[in-house]
């Protein structure tokens, strides 16, 4: 017997990454929320690696916890190792890393849901979503329960008919042995949902006291860590950090697997879903790149207090008996021992392209999606799509306008661009070489970038925009003193350009130019620099970055205020591109599939060319031209 048992504003399918941030962000915005778990053990899970962050990566962290996420509080409370990769080369691709308490990380975020206003949190199965007159009303769990809500999202993870797989085992269960939610696809089929089925893989756990460690590489965390959040200082955060370990695969390792891949169901075709591509198992790996003699492998801690190390690189569906002897061939791991086997793991997820930039579906009103459902892979991208649902279902309940973050504001407008105007056919991982304005968008200055946002939106409160809004005027004001400080041709000066390697000056320049040279820092400057006010270490960062790469920095300035002028010439709703003359067939099936917001989006649409936009535009021309004489004449 169905029946209501509770009526809310919006409910969130998963309480995975995206599932955390989208139902945080639609309680916070004052929707009464509730969150479906299939086991609340579940929430922010780690099931795969025990970190967050990395390249790119990090990128979308900081930018979460810019927008008033909760990701980066999260990893900042529950690291046990922190390190900033790429620092060899420039700003952009720097990226923030931490080793997580996988544990700790999952209850940390547990009880910041619990202890949120608005928000509840239940166990259990969500089988159906209801729609009536292609708007959602509610969803119906397994015990027959209905909920009733103003919007959905669905966040499900890998959970939906998830099959877990190694060798010739075959189980029918979510990550980590969790049960699988093995209803709700053949509801979304039931709405027209276009349903994709993909991969993904996890390595074996081994047990810490059978490695020796003597014949690994020691990887230890950086002396000074970075805060994810920008709410936190290094001080705030710092703590004994715990070592990784590198070792590789050698001919040995190499050769078992090449003579068992018979054995893989990668292989032998019992895996029937689309696989990473940026991510590939070891058995992918030896295949596709059989020139290399060896591949590197890290020993992570999965925790403070726990024997359980996570072999990153050595991803796997081999059989149990094989996955052994190729970790026995590896230095240190002689006398391994498995704890948790690897496995491939294959679910439900949908084709993004059914989704609109605010990532809600076309084609029912008040469904939103995130995560993984919708073809993306990792913790951060997942975090980042949720929330982002989570923002824009509280916003349509409110009858406000979505927010809608572009390419050249933040990797996370990159990968929801990417996701509904490209599509995947393999679950998507974030890149720094997806994005176009990289140098725009570093990790460093997401606070910059998008704070305001956060705040306009209501997640950013009073407090924290003062400190944003004191430290972005400390910036300007410090490059602009810098740039009318002119100093001469003293000895002091001199035998300052002398000390670092720097050609004199043949006459008076400005502590701004003094400071473009590569050579020349911030904290040499201030030798010379006799009125120099006593800066945050965050605001000397963005002074130095700003300045050294003003010229690359102006140069992108102006390719986005390009870009700009294609997304602002926006596309009715409703055009029938069939009638527009001179479109290509391609141009308009994929035109009417997509539904493109703007011109700049229609230009990023496979199959849609140059002359398709040009048609395009001819097209908007004339239609708002048209609309202007209609309005006068009225």
């Amino acid at each position: 017997m169905n029946y209501i048992e509770n009526t809310v504003d919006v409910i969130v399918i998963g309480g995975g990454h995206a599932g955390c941030e989208a139902a945080l962000a639609s309680a916070r915005l004052g929707m009464k929320t509730v969150v479906f778990a299939i086991n609340l053990d579940s929430i922010a899970m780690m099931p795969c690696n025990p970190n967050i962050g990395g390249t790119s990566k990090g990128h979308l962290v900081r930018e979460i916890d810019a927008l008033g996420g909760q990701m980066g509080k999260n990893i900042d409370k529950t690291y046990i190792q922190s390190r900033m990769l790429n620092t060899a080369k420039g700003p952009a691709v720097h990226s923030l890393r931490a080793q997580a308490d996988k544990h700790q990380y999952s209850q940390t975020m547990k009880r910041t849901l619990e202890n949120q206003e608005n928000l509840l949190i239940r166990q259990n199965e969500v089988t159906e979503i209801l729609v009536e007159d292609q708007r959602v009303v509610g969803v119906k769990i397994v015990s027959g329960l209905i909920y009733k809500a103003k919007a959905i999202i669905i966040a499900t993870g890998t959970y939906l008919k998830a099959r877990c797989i190694y060798g010739d085992v075959s189980i029918y269960s979510g990550p980590n042995g969790l049960q699988a939610a093995n209803y709700l696809t053949e509801s979304l089929r039931n709405l027209g949902i276009e349903i994709y089925r993909f991969k993904t893989g996890t390595p074996a756990r081994v047990d810490k006291k059978t490695l020796d460690f003597s014949k690994m590489e020691e990887q230890k965390g950086d002396k000074n860590v970075v805060p994810f959040s920008f709410t936190n200082t290094p001080e705030d955060i710092y703590r004994e950090q715990i070592s990784c370990w590198l070792t590789y695969t050698n001919n040995r390792t190499h050769d078992i697997i090449r003579d068992n891949l018979h054995r893989s169901p990668l292989y032998g075709g019992e895996i029937s879903g689309t696989g990473p591509r940026y991510c590939p198992s070891i058995e992918d790996k030896v295949v596709r790149f059989s020139d290399k003699e060896r591949h590197q492998v890290f020993l992570e801690p999965e925790a403070e207090y726990t024997n359980e190390m996570y072999v990153q690189g050595m991803s796997s569906s081999l059989p149990e008996d094989v996955q052994k002897e190729m970790l026995r061939t590896l230095p240190g791991l002689e006398n391994v021992e498995i704890m948790r086997t690897a496995y491939a793991i294959e679910y439900d997820c949908i084709n993004p392209l059914q989704l609109k930039s605010t990532l809600e579906f076309k084609s029912i009103e008040g469904l939103f999606s995130a995560g993984q459902f919708n073809g993306s892979s990792g913790y951060e991208e997942a975090a980042a799509q949720g929330l982002v649902a989570g923002i824009n279902a509280a916003l349509r309940i409110k009858g406000e306008e979505p927010i809608i973050i572009d390419r050249s504001e933040a990797y996370i407008g990159v990968l929801i661009d990417d996701l509904v105007t490209k599509g995947t056919n393999e679950p998507y991982r974030m890149m720094t070489s997806r994005a176009e304005y990289r140098l725009l968008l570093r990790q460093d200055n997401a606070d910059l970038r998008l704070t305001e946002t956060g705040y306009k939106v209501g997640l950013i409160d009073e407090e924290r925009y003062e400190k944003f809004s004191t430290k972005r005027a400390s910036i300007e004001s410090e490059i602009q003193r810098l740039s009318k400080t002119i100093v001469g041709t003293t000895d002091e000066v001199q035998h300052l350009l002398d000390e670092f390697d720097s050609t004199p000056i043949r006459s008076g320049v400005s502590l701004k130019e003094l400071l473009k040279r590569p050579e020349i820092s911030y904290q040499n400057i201030g030798l010379i620099d006799k009125n120099r006010p006593d800066l945050p270490a965050d605001v000397i960062e963005q002074v130095e970055i700003q300045i050294k790469y003003e010229g690359y920095i102006n140069r992108q300035k102006k390719q986005v205020q390009q870009f700009e002028k294609l997304e602002k010439k926006l596309i009715p709703e409703g055009v029938d591109y069939a009638k527009i003359k001179s479109l290509r067939i391609e141009a308009i099936q994929k035109l009417e599939k997509i539904q493109p917001r703007s011109v700049g989006q229609a230009s990023r649409i496979s199959g849609v060319s140059p002359a398709d936009i040009s048609v395009l535009l001819v097209f908007l021309e004339q239609y708002y031209r048209q609309q202007n004489m209609d309005r006068q004449e009225d």
